[in-house]
């Protein structure tokens, strides 16, 4: 393979001077010729466009080739079929990986613009909410630099999940307009545009066995493709992205006679579909929608990799030696049923033969273990909406069931536990129980999520199929969360670990070495500051509120959700106001506590905690016997140009779901990599992240995730667990009284009524262990040589958790596909 300006011997001095004036002279060439400005009178937005559309050229050259090779080889390829990619802004990624930072600052400096001034106009993408958009982001550039041919499908929404605004210390929804002035790294496919049905009817022909779907409603899915570089420049996969048309975006005649809302109808109601992320799905309307979304997508990015495959086999029978489909979560578990529509309606295959080829083709990963996130659709609406998939769905159903009776030991197996179609709530498809079933592999995220799935959620599909679950532990791209993200670190690991822990990041544990070594602390002090200055100064412009560098970065930063107890956190925090007040000759700890994260629209309660944390931040902030010593912030907005900046510069890391019920988890890895030291439960990665930094290092605490089922089989009293907590009580009180809220008192009487009545979460019954933990975080702090030691061993210790690992596990025992083999040294 040809060798990129990344992967070659160093530059000498003359050719890294012409590598900048070739670069000064694309940027101005796309300015003058793409945009039409004359450097003269371009403004920051054009040169930021520029500088994309120069890059992007760099990254195409790759991209194509590595297309050309992986069709010319007839290589397996992976089609990675996710709802979120959250992506971030492209723009330091790619400079990172192609090796062009420095060239295209120099470049930009002799042109009198400043790169990294400019570098923060380009928005995030808005394809996302939380961690699941993450991983599958940093999959795909893994896959890039794994040399794993890859193609991720997903929708490209006009304006994302929401911008959050906090007014008045509530979350208010806006819309997201990161597409107002285009996106200039995508390419439009007009030819590669599909038509999604919807509804109609369905019915038989003269030939027996033979049906046709007639729908009553279609639109055009229309392709939009990315280019991923992966590092060193050395190999690029594809995010394809659908968007929503109308059939006929015009009623002319309807317009004509003056009906100008009528004229659109079809247009508004197509176009929904790739509007938003995630719509409220509170209403029927809401809901429909909610599956047309998840229809649409995979029912496009089906046809379209059976479409390739087609053209250059000339055969389908041979789909599951060519292709993986991996399905991120039960969002495209439609995918079972359309891939076989696609089979048999479509290609004429024999319903055994389809089905050989459709479970061949797909594995499944599952992300959750809270029933109320595993997606059910009822019967009605998937009947009226997607009849021919009702129909698959019901004859994978029989087929199945028919199987486990038939099956050694099957009179033992309760069907109505692992049926496709759960009779106990009104008759629901069961879209993970379809994903399972559908699939030669189902994966968890973590060994303690995989181990749960075989005992509970899944636990009789596991007795049927026992060696179906398998694991593959989450991982972060180092490129983007360590060298691009902490420059300082980098460089210090760097010099310490030698270069190449840039292309292995396997070779950070050569730090651990180090780990007592006050110099090396110096060092680390000095870039966590400059880290801190950094965070601060956004915490200045976004809430007013100034902090003070040198005090603990107490940090949570995740989706609002009840299992993620940002509330234990909050009301622990309460618990400390109080005791600084009550004990102000001691000696605390300078503390910040930042939040951030976005609860969902129509999500009461988080909302709710949303505004307390902003209610307690009005009170601690404000008070002048405690403002040197304890500060609350509530970051807006939160996505990931805002964690490139606040993990960093994080000293705690706030891991705290109740155990059992987050998957695994990856802003855990990213701070741990970078250094914070982990407070948290035994809970998703937590657990294998301090496996490997030892007990010593990680602070752990509360209830595991067998004593959680225990307590939720035979709960305690929520008054008597109240009773016998210190603090605890006083801590509720308030919080119900307006304490916080004086000009509304009453305004968390629900929230702590509800902790009350059925502490489902066990916020209740972890505070007093949460509490005693966060007093041994104080304790550490007081030891900075101590707390430096344990910040080097996490550092040195997590680079297991690497997206290149993971790629290569799933490479290896899930898709069957070669992936560059990991370096060695």
């Amino acid at each position: 393979m040809t060798e990129t300006a990344s992967e070659a011997r160093p530059a000498s001095a003359a050719e890294s001077k012409d590598l900048v004036e070739t670069l000064k002279a694309e940027i101005v060439r796309k300015l003058t010729y793409s945009l039409g400005k004359n450097p003269s009178v371009a403004q920051p937005h054009d040169w930021v466009t520029a500088v994309i559309l120069a890059v992007r050229d760099h990254v195409v050259d790759v991209w194509q080739r590595s297309t050309h090779e992986s069709y010319q080889t007839g290589r397996k390829r992976v089609y990675y079929l996710s709802l979120e990619f959250l992506i971030g802004r492209s723009l330091a990624d790619a400079l990172n990986n192609l090796g062009l930072t420095g060239p295209v600052a120099q470049a930009m400096a002799d042109l009198g613009v400043d790169l990294g001034a400019i570098e923060t106009i380009e928005p995030d993408a808005a394809l996302g909410n939380g961690g699941l958009g993450r991983l599958a982001a940093c999959y795909l550039e893994a896959m890039a630099s794994t040399g794993v041919p890859a193609l991720g499908y997903g929708i490209r929404y006009d304006h994302g999940l929401f911008k959050q605004v906090i007014d008045g210390g509530k979350q208010v929804e806006v819309p997201e307009d990161w597409l107002s002035f285009r996106n200039p790294w995508e390419f439009e496919r007009r030819e590669s545009a599909y038509q999604i049905g919807f509804g109609g009817s369905v019915s038989g022909t003269e030939k027996p066995g033979e049906v046709v779907w007639e729908p009553e409603e279609t639109v055009f899915a229309v392709a939009y493709d990315t280019p991923i570089i992966g590092w060193r420049g050395r190999d690029a996969t594809t995010l394809r992205l659908w968007r929503a048309r109308a059939m006929h975006p015009l009623k002319l005649d309807a317009f004509n006679q003056g009906d100008l809302i009528g004229a659109v109808a079809e247009r508004n109601r197509a176009e929904a579909i790739s509007k938003v992320l995630y719509p409220n799905d509170s209403t029927p309307a809401g809901q429909e929608l909610r599956l047309r979304q998840e229809f649409f997508f995979t029912s496009a990015s089906l046809q379209d990799l059976v479409r390739r495959h087609y053209r250059q086999f000339g055969k389908l029978d041979n789909l599951p030696d060519k292709a993986a489909i991996q399905l991120n979560d039960t969002h495209p578990a439609l995918a079972v049923a359309e891939l076989m529509r696609l089979l048999i309606d479509e290609r004429g295959f024999a319903w055994e033969d389809a089905w050989a080829i459709t479970n061949g083709t797909i594995s499944y990963t599952n992300h959750t273990l809270l029933p109320e996130a595993l997606e059910t659709w009822p019967v009605a609406l998937m009947e009226r909406l997607l009849p021919r998939h009702m129909q698959i769905i019901f004859g994978i159903n029989a087929r199945f069931l028919d199987g486990v009776r038939r099956s050694t030991g099957g009179d033992k197996v309760e069907l109505s536990t692992v049926s496709l179609i759960d009779e106990s709530h009104g008759r629901r498809v069961r879209m993970a129980h379809l994903a399972f079933v559908g699939s030669h592999t189902v994966n968890g995220v973590s060994a303690l999520h995989s181990r749960l799935m075989q005992e509970t959620v899944f636990a009789p599909l596991h007795a049927i199929f026992p060696d179906r679950i398998t694991n593959v532990t989450n991982g972060i791209t180092p490129r983007r969360w360590l060298l691009s993200a902490n420059p300082g670190l980098t460089k210090l690991l760097q010099d310490v670990c030698g270069p190449g822990v840039s292309d292995d990041i396997t070779q950070i544990h050569k730090l651990a070495a180090h780990a007592g070594d006050t110099a090396l602390h110096e060092r680390l002090v000095e870039i966590r500051r400059q880290n801190k200055l950094k965070l601060a100064q956004v915490i200045r412009q976004e809430t007013g509120v100034v902090v003070d560098p040198a005090a603990l970065f107490d940090v949570q930063i995740k989706r609002i959700h009840e299992y993620k107890r940002q509330l234990l956190n909050i009301l622990e925090t309460i618990a400390l106001y109080d005791a600084i007040r009550s004990e102000p000759y001691r000696d605390w700890a300078p503390r910040v506590k930042i939040f951030a994260g976005k609860a969902a629209s129509n999500y009461g309660t988080a909302k709710a905690i949303i505004n307390l944390i902003n209610d307690v931040a009005n009170v601690v902030n404000n008070d002048i016997t405690t403002r040197d010593r304890l500060k609350v912030v509530f970051l807006p907005n939160y996505n990931v140009s805002a964690a490139e900046i606040i993990i960093p510069a994080a000293d705690l890391s706030e891991q705290i779901s109740t155990a059992g019920m987050e998957a695994s988890g990856t802003g855990n890895m990213k701070f741990a990599l970078n250094g914070a030291l982990t407070i948290g439960t035994l809970d998703g990665a937590n657990i294998e992240i301090g496996e490997r930094v030892g007990a010593n290092n990680i602070i752990i605490f509360g209830m595991t995730a067998e004593e959680v089922e225990a307590a939720k089989r035979n709960p305690r009293p929520t008054e008597e667990v109240i009773r016998s907590t210190p603090h605890l009580e006083g801590v509720l009180d308030a919080v119900a009284g307006g304490a916080y809220s004086p000009r509304e008192r009453d305004r968390y009487q629900g929230l702590v009524a509800g902790l009350r009545a059925n502490d489902w979460f066990m916020v209740l019954n972890d505070f007093e262990s949460y509490r005693q933990a966060q007093r041994r975080v104080d304790t550490l702090w007081a030891d900075q040589a101590g707390w430096w030691k344990s910040s080097v061993i996490n550092t040195a210790h997590c680079g297991w958790f690497s997206a290149d690992r993971s790629i290569r596990e799933y490479a290896e025992r899930i898709w069957h596909v070669p992936a560059r083999p990991a370096p060695q040294g």
